[in-house]
């Protein structure tokens, strides 16, 4: 083993001998992977192929041995080279360049190997170590890799940025009851005695962040999807979800492959197609390449499942699938552009999905999924542009969020429409070829599309990607005669400098049994409806009624009388968005009058996306914006409409929305009891399908208001018979709990990385233990929650910042919890600003809560 040390002063006079060395990029790298290290290695590497043996142990606590081998040409070795590898350089045994054994110099997170070892052309580097676990996501019988942005360095020495790519050699020694899948498809597996070796072919080309594989104990199914054949692993047990589940699992990977290969003009580019799906999983999915990752419980559905679920598990599979064209084939240059490959995988999932359910049902859906979590983020004053500069890759993970998968969507269908539906797709096959096993950029794909296009994309470029926010849209309409002589429409940015958003929409005018749809070009701060002038005057105006304009749009008070009477689903959808914005903004209608509007229509509404979005909007206005003397007031009426609209809807699903709504807000003992009856005989009302998951989120609900708490926790837990579940569930009972010490527990426990470890766990803990029923006691947590966001984001994945952070504060109203959050930016004034931004995302309900209850 060779001697491990860090950087001597002998070493240092090698680095900084000459002024002139020091301004060489990558010459005494920072920590992480910062931007000028990047372009620097860029510029002199090329050609890495990485070969890696891991030695993986039955037992989780036992250390994985490994062995790597990573060739490359390099253009110059002028100066030293870094390896990129954040663990403890004790692991590393050894290290040997070119076939000589080298001492090992660690410094800032990379492996620097001196000029003296390096030549131009082919260079090899050996090392023998003990592979980190940071990102192995290691559970008791089964494994996986997740390094996106920049967690590749976290297992094995290597050259984490995206516009390096490589390929990869993997072989992998496992227990011999254990599948294993990885980039590469299968060469060949050896069985010897309790140990399994499985060797993968060479990986296509791909960057550092889509290098995966996952072993352990699961089950598989192999099947057709289109032309291609695919192995999927899962761990599900319920039968009914398996058997509801696999054929359609494969059958919309099927439907997705065709669409990309149809749109795109290129043919599935990989050497082969497989995924797993994990318990528990991080993300929804990750997209990578012959090894795509899913969240078990979004592939495996019942018979019960809602239009919204199966809805989301289409999108989930046709997104990843998207990537494997838009991420995995053209990756993106640096991190600043993430958001373009997650644009075009929902882009283009969207658009798979309209070329099998048809225009009117994507349009909802499309306006559904995208405009409320985009407005989410957007209208709060942490607001983030969908481009986002970024330095070094540690700090990667803070460019995520529901801006670059929703907004950054909206944007593109308008750029879309803007350009015509043809040239888009000409000008994206081309950079799509021309970019094909590289990387690129948003100027690179831009400067194409404006080939395509008419209008100047640069200018427009400008406010939709580059700023952020949305307009403010208000309007003047005159009459004479009782017909239209003016319409006047007027934008402005809701904060900040003047701006325009060149966008498209729909308005309609509302007639006794009748309706007129115009289409505006808002191109300008203000624009003269023409078309609308003499027309008869309306019973009431609606705005973006087609539900593709941006912003926050106005409100006609006689809308209000004659919602339900829209007949449109679609236009519904996006009225029920903009009643619920203009409340949040205070705009038009208050909190209470809403509240009753949204009641009124629960037996109204017969599309189920609609309903899933009024009842969601009822929990938020009930929960957040009415304080616990208007709840009191309110919550009789609130159950018994909820209670009389579910037992009047026909449909199981409708059924279903309604009850979960009810279990949510309930506060009586009378209703209580009905639903304690329910969860302890397992007998649903007629009509509805309850499955075990949906008995497990009613004994917490319950749990958090009786008395005998404890007791139901205990009886739904010996209720679970499938081992992850069960694990999941006792992760989160401590928080549910009704005794305090033990939810004090639970927090003081989160201090600790390891008990963080499964992060989708750990945001639905949280959000019981700050539900507003507990808030008297959970609110002094909030201190410290604020206090660890720093180590959070350095040791999590890509979500886990944002998420703890909602889990965290969403649902506070005080005046306290508005003081934790001021007091913590006021002692911290050079704070992240990125990580600032994401406070300033999570508590804009606070501050609203707060201004919207003092009126």
């Amino acid at each position: 083993m060779l001697h491990v040390r860090h950087l001597l002063p002998a070493f240092a006079a090698l680095f900084f001998s000459c002024s002139a060395v020091k301004s060489i990029p990558g010459a005494n790298p920072e920590n992480g992977v910062s931007h000028q290290l990047a372009r620097y290695r860029k510029a002199t590497i090329s050609k890495v192929h990485y070969q890696l043996d891991l030695d993986i142990p039955a037992e989780k606590s036992q250390q994985i041995g490994a062995k790597e081998k990573v060739s490359f040409q390099l253009k110059s070795n002028k100066y030293p080279l870094q390896l990129d590898f954040r663990e403890d350089p004790a692991k590393v045994k050894s290290i040997a360049v070119n076939g000589s054994q080298i001492e090992m110099v660690h410094v800032n997170e990379h492996l620097v190997i001196a000029t003296r070892y390096l030549k131009q052309g082919e260079n090899v580097v050996d090392l023998e170590f003990t592979a980190g676990n940071g990102a192995l996501n290691r559970n008791a019988d089964y494994l996986y890799t997740l390094f996106v942005p920049d967690r590749a360095r976290t297992v094995f020495p290597c050259f984490d940025q995206p516009d390096l790519k490589a390929v990869y050699t993997l072989t992998l020694q496992v227990p011999s009851d254990w599948k294993a899948i990885a980039n590469g498809s299968l060469k060949d597996s050896t069985l010897n005695g309790l140990r399994k070796t499985y060797r993968f072919h060479t990986s296509d080309t791909i960057s550092t962040y889509l290098f995966s594989f996952a072993a352990g104990k699961f089950k598989s199914a192999r099947a057709g999807m289109d032309h291609l054949q695919a192995n999927f692993l899962y761990r599900e047990t319920d039968t009914a979800k398996i058997n509801h589940s696999l054929n359609e699992v494969f059958k919309i990977h099927g439907s997705s492959l065709k669409f990309l290969e149809e749109w795109t003009g290129i043919p599935y580019p990989f050497q082969k197609f497989d995924f797993v799906s994990i318990p528990d999983f991080q993300f929804g999915g990750m997209e990578h390449v012959g090894a795509i990752q899913y969240k078990e419980s979004a592939l495996f559905l019942d018979a019960g499942a809602t239009k919204d679920q199966w809805n989301s598990r289409n999108n989930l599979i046709a997104h990843e699938t998207a990537h494997m064209w838009f991420g995995d084939l053209v990756t993106m240059n640096w991190f600043t552009d993430v958001w373009m490959k997650e644009v075009f995988a929902n882009f283009m999932a969207d658009k798979s999905t309209e070329a099998i359910t048809g225009k009117e049902v994507f349009d909802l859906k499309f306006l559904v999924d995208h405009f409320p979590a985009a407005y989410g983020v957007d209208r709060s004053i942490g607001a983030n542009p969908i481009r986002q500069d970024l330095d070094n890759l540690k700090d990667a993970g803070t460019l995520y969020g529901n801006i670059i998968y929703h907004k950054a969507p909206i944007m593109m269908r308008q750029l879309e429409r803007l350009m015509g539906k043809d040239k888009f797709q000409q000008g994206v096959r081309e950079y799509l070829k021309k970019f094909a096993n590289g990387n690129a950029s948003w100027p690179d794909l831009i400067t194409i599309l404006d080939h395509y296009a008419d209008a100047d994309l640069q200018e427009w470029n400008k406010v939709w990607v580059n700023d952020t926010g949305r307009p403010v849209i208000d309007y003047v309409l005159e009459q004479k005669d009782h017909k239209i002589s003016r319409f006047s429409i007027q934008q402005k940015p809701e904060y900040g400098k003047d701006k325009v958003w060149p966008q498209l929409f729909e308005l309609t005018l509302h007639y006794p049994g009748a309706v007129k749809e115009l289409t505006v070009n808002l191109d300008r701060a203000e624009v003269e409806l023409k078309e609308a002038i003499g027309l008869e005057a309306p019973l009431f105006v609606q705005f973006n009624s087609s539900g593709q304009g941006y912003g926050l749009w106005p409100l006609d008070q006689g809308m209000f009388k004659n919602l339900y009477q829209i007949n449109k689903p679609l236009d519904r959808a996006s009225a029920y968005i903009s009643l619920y914005e203009n409340m949040l903004s205070g705009r038009a209608i208050k909190p209470a009058e809403l509240l009753n509007l949204f009641i009124t229509g629960l037996d109204k509404e017969k599309e189920e996306l609609n309903l899933k979005l009024i009842t969601g909007y009822i929990a938020s206005i009930f929960w957040e914006f009415t304080d616990a003397e208007g709840r009191a007031l309110q919550a009789s009426t609130l159950e018994q409409s909820l209670w009389k609209a579910m037992l009047g809807q026909s449909a199981s699903n409708h059924k279903k929305l309604l009850f979960k709504a009810y279990q949510d807000i309930f506060l009586s003992k009378e209703a209580g009891r009905q639903l304690f009856q329910i969860w302890k005989n397992r007998k649903a009302p007629e009509g509805l399908k309850l499955s075990e998951d949906d008995y497990t989120s009613l004994a917490f609900s319950l749990a958090l208001r009786e008395e005998n708490g404890s007791a139901i926790l205990k009886e739904q837990l010996n209720r679970i018979s499938n081992e992850d579940r069960r694990k999941r569930f006792e992760f989160i009972m401590p928080a549910v709990s009704p005794e305090l010490t033990e939810r004090e527990a639970f927090f003081k426990s989160m201090e600790r990385k390891e008990n963080r470890a499964k992060e989708s766990n750990v945001g639905v803990a949280l959000y019981y233990l700050h539900h507003p029923l507990r808030q008297a006691t959970s609110v002094k947590y909030l201190p410290k929650s604020l206090e660890m966001l720093t180590e959070i984001q350095t040791t999590g994945d890509i979500f886990f910042p944002q998420n703890w952070l909602q889990s965290t504060f969403s649902n506070y109203q005080s005046t306290e919890a508005v003081q934790v959050v001021t007091d913590f930016l006021k002692a911290h004034p050079d704070y992240n600003p990125k990580l600032k931004a994401k406070i300033l995302q999570a508590v804009d309900y606070l501050y609203r809560a707060e201004r919207l209850l003092k009126k």
